[in-house]
């Protein structure tokens, strides 16, 4: 079994838990990042295709040098902003293109990268909750600690 891999995603990080958003081109994942980025603090780690690989029981997301530091900002065109060269990922989320197909009490889902699992959620990007959604996923992921005073 290979110990990296590429994945077609973007990742963020937000309080020190890397986030990766995964799904079908034109689902949202750089829009999404960009309200993280500008409304939640977090910040950019890569966009549209994330290295991925395992590193002492962790799994680890990084930017392809050429792209460091740009997000694709659909009207704007690609946009530069400061990034994170690394970041441990901990949550995975993955876009679906239909509220419909979001369940309504979902079942606690993980995805298995490089033999590791990561804890997952399916999101649809649209809504208007979809921030709040990322940030009370992350509250909910194994291990993650925050500070009552801390706003995500």
């Amino acid at each position: 079994m290979s110990d990296n891999l590429f994945l077609h995603a973007t990742l963020v990080v937000l309080n020190d838990c890397g986030i990766l958003l995964s799904g079908k081109s034109g689902s949202g994942k750089s829009d999404l990042a960009l309200q993280l980025i500008e409304d939640k603090n977090a910040a950019l780690v890569a966009d549209d295709v994330v290295y991925v690989e395992k590193k002492e029981n962790e799994v680890i997301g990084k930017c392809a040098p050429n792209l460091a530091g740009m997000l694709e900002v659909r009207g704007l065109g690609i946009v530069k902003y400061p990034y994170i060269k690394e970041a441990k990922i901990k949550l995975w989320v993955n876009l679906v293109d239909d509220i419909k197909k979001l369940q309504r009490m979902p079942k606690k889902q993980t995805e298995c990268i490089l033999g590791l699992e990561i804890d997952k959620i399916d999101l649809y990007a649209k809504e208007n909750s979809a921030l709040a959604k990322i940030a009370a996923a992350l509250r909910c992921v194994a291990g993650y600690k925050k500070k009552a005073e801390e706003k995500c």
